[in-house]
């Protein structure tokens, strides 16, 4: 693989290096990386360039040795296919068979990682903590002439991403090619693989009555932030004080939410009044969270929130 010779300028000077390599070699198998486009392509096909290739030179692009796919594929020695080649199959992969590169590689890689960071404190004791964002891919200046500079053009695609910040670790990506698409219409795969015992942090973009209730029922917790409109929650006592973190003062109420069923579900607010506005210049973070308050207090709550960045942290 092209990776083979960066790996092998460290190896030398750190031993580390080499186990690192191991490890990678054996998550990322070219046998393994064909097998994975086999089971989940459908209309792709295999002729002439393999998957394993096109991820390999991905590879060398993401990590920043080369600034492009074509600069990786002009600098390796196995390519043996044309550049449009190339370019044909980057272009047409297929998005199931992108989350299952993401998804496998990240169950094949975990056993490694939780060893090597057992001895890390949790980010909440009790839970393995999701973290649930958007992603719109950059707009790009090798777009068509015609859509350079057009803020209403279409956008390269967007992704819902799962990190298990606790491993440092992508854990699932949704990819989508509608750039327009909400992003809280992609969750229904998201949500079908959360589990009981999780605990998911997530931005005002998935505060729904659906996500928040499916969550629940999955037997996980969550901390959202609150969209101003959804799920527009009853509120059950008045705010009070609770205390104050490192970027504001806390303040929490029992408030409800409730199903077109008429099922309801009771859930604390812990609302975050700011020192410093954030980058939006907003100066009050509501959350909504059903994780028991004998198990985390307000505090905790709003500042492990704080700790994703989103709250001004």
């Amino acid at each position: 693989m092209a990776l083979d010779a960066i790996l092998e300028r460290f190896e030398k000077r750190s031993p580390l290096t080499v186990m690192v390599r191991l490890v990678m070699q054996q998550a990322l198998s070219r046998e393994w990386l064909e097998e994975v486009f086999e089971r989940n392509r459908d209309k792709q096909y295999t002729r002439e360039l393999l998957f394993s290739t096109v991820v390999d030179l991905m590879a060398v692009v993401a990590l920043g040795f080369k600034k492009s796919s074509h600069a990786a594929a002009r600098a390796s020695t196995r390519l043996e296919v044309s550049l449009t080649a190339l370019y044909d199959k980057v272009k047409r992969t297929e998005p199931e068979v992108v989350r299952a590169l993401v998804r496998g590689s990240a169950e094949r890689l975990s056993p490694v990682v939780k060893l090597m960071k057992e001895k890390r404190t949790p980010w909440a004791a009790g839970y393995r903590v999701r973290v649930l964002d958007g992603n719109h891919l950059a707009a790009s200046e090798k777009r068509l002439n015609a859509l350079r500079g057009f803020r209403g053009a279409a956008l390269p695609g967007q992704a819902l991403v799962v990190c298990a910040p606790e491993l440092d670790m992508i854990v699932d990506m949704l990819p989508a090619e509608d750039a327009h698409a909400q992003e809280r219409a992609l969750m229904g795969p998201v949500l079908e693989q959360v589990q009981e015992g999780e605990l998911w942090l997530a931005d005002r973009n998935f505060s729904t009555r659906g996500i928040l209730f499916a969550i629940h029922d999955k037997g996980a917790a969550f901390v959202v932030r609150e969209h101003g409109v959804s799920p527009n929650p009853t509120e059950l006592e008045p705010l009070r004080e609770v205390g104050r973190i490192e970027t504001g003062v806390v303040f929490e109420q029992a408030v409800q939410i409730e199903e077109e069923t008429g099922r309801q579900l009771k859930l604390r607010r812990i609302v975050l009044h700011l020192d410093e506005p954030t980058e939006d210049g907003e100066t009050v973070i509501r959350l909504l969270t059903n994780v028991p308050e004998e198990r985390m207090g307000a505090l905790e709550v709003a500042r492990l929130y704080s700790s994703i960045g989103d709250a001004g942290a």
